[in-house]
């Protein structure tokens, strides 16, 4: 009794630590994704090279979480809400390690237009509102695996509607600006990839408060079923 016990409280610390140490890496993506954002209305592209730095840091913390789920699966083979909070972590760190390389793009998409002699602040493009809300969407679906509260992860994946409107403004407000002005185009086009880029963000964090819902609940609403309403 008192080994079974133990190896429940050992399991528990090694589901814990998982659990911490994927809130490590959503903490150093949000950090890259903020970071990108200020650079995109400051014109620091020094700041590029720190988002460069820190996307190491979270592909190294992928392959660490990853290893350590395997590790965990075959040595405590656990079962029912357990084995959907491992699997739903692998899902966890791929969406954050994709989300930390959106934040790439951005930052080396600023680093061009900055470069070559241009303001987006200019084409009066409302990017960096799109940026914070994908942001947000990003914190609260971790805040969300942190508290393991499926009514919060399912507020992000409505909101990721609302993101995915305003980019798609941006892209006509952007087409518009390239007709009317040819020698708009090159920047044009690289604000359209930096808004595509924040767009995929709020897509990653839409996943992960998916497989929050996942986790807490086993229900898998990924791909809803399109039903008649009544």
């Amino acid at each position: 009794m008192n080994d079974s016990h133990h190896l429940s409280s050992q399991f528990d610390e090694d589901l814990n630590r998982l659990r911490s140490a994927v809130l490590q890496m959503g903490g150093l993506v949000e950090t890259q994704i903020a970071a990108a954002i200020e650079a995109y209305s400051s014109g620091e592209v020094s700041s590029v090279k720190y988002i460069v730095e820190t996307d190491r840091k979270v592909n190294d913390l992928e392959i660490a979480i990853d290893d350590d789920c395997a590790h965990l699966i075959a040595k405590r083979q656990p079962t029912a809400s357990d084995l959907r909070l491992v699997f739903g972590i692998t899902k966890m760190v791929t969406d954050l390690e994709r989300a930390g390389d959106e934040a790439k793009k951005i930052a080396k998409g600023v680093r061009r237009i900055y470069e070559a002699g241009q303001m987006p602040s200019q084409y009066g493009i409302g990017v960096r509102h799109i940026a914070e809300a994908a942001l947000a969407m990003l914190h609260q679906a971790l805040d969300g695996f942190a508290r393991l509260d499926p009514q919060q992860a399912e507020q992000v994946i409505r909101a990721d509607a609302n993101v995915d409107t305003e980019f798609k403004s941006i892209v006509r407000q952007l087409i518009t600006h390239m007709m009317e002005d040819p020698r708009t185009i090159t920047t044009s086009i690289d604000i359209i990839w930096i808004a595509r880029a924040v767009e995929r963000i709020g897509d990653h964090a839409k996943n992960i408060a998916e497989h929050v819902v996942f986790i807490v609940e086993g229900r898998d609403i990924r791909h809803p079923p399109k039903e008649a309403k009544a």
